[in-house]
């Protein structure tokens, strides 16, 4: 992991364990100062400082190597084609520790099925609610439209907005798999951001 990927994720790990820059340096046998260099981006940390501060926020710097990396972040973009969001929330809970990339881009993509998890959700209610509001209003009324274009036409465009979203989800996994193979900023449009 290079600057400031470096500087942010240490910062982050430190908060999370509610250490101070001084209580770090403490834990690292470092200046203060040279934490706050690393973390605003200012110097790469010597081996031995990047062993020390994975130890003290129990992060692993440096375990994988870049392939692997990439590897991981194309398996978690493509997790979004199969619409489902448990593959990409086990996927980034068991490797969100390994490195930042997969931390961060793990986000997007849990963000990303959440969003189209509610969005399924609401197709699929509009799918059933739709014949059941029909039904309810009564046979007469269900002979009298069954007839009527504008009912053929609704009932066999109910699934299209599941399969629009099957579609979607695929472009979108397939895009940014792409970008992040690329080391180009991965965006998922239509994201709301749930987990920041």
């Amino acid at each position: 992991m290079n600057q400031p990927e470096l500087g942010l994720k240490v910062s982050e790990l430190r908060q999370q364990k509610s250490l101070t820059q001084e209580q770090l340096a403490e834990r690292c046998e470092v200046s203060p100062r040279t934490i706050q260099r690393i973390e605003s981006g200012e110097v790469d940390p010597r081996a031995y400082t990047l062993h020390c501060l994975g130890a003290a926020l129990e992060f692993d710097f440096g375990g994988e190597n870049t392939a692997n990396e990439n590897l991981w972040l194309t398996v978690l973009h493509l997790s979004s084609v199969l619409c489902i969001l448990i593959v990409p929330l086990l996927l980034w809970s068991w490797k969100k520790n390994s490195s930042y990339k997969i931390d961060q881009q793990g986000r997007q993509v849990l963000n990303f099925q959440i969003t189209m998890t509610l969005l399924l959700v609401a197709a699929a209610l509009l799918l059933i609610l739709y014949p059941a509001a029909l039904i309810l209003t009564g046979e007469a009324a269900v002979r009298a439209m069954e007839t009527t274009p504008l009912f053929i036409l609704a009932t066999i465009c109910l699934p299209v907005p599941l399969v629009l979203i099957g579609i979607f989800c695929a472009w979108q996994g397939v895009a940014n798999a792409l970008r992040s193979l690329a080391e180009k900023p991965v965006r998922y449009a239509l994201s709301i951001p749930f987990i920041k």
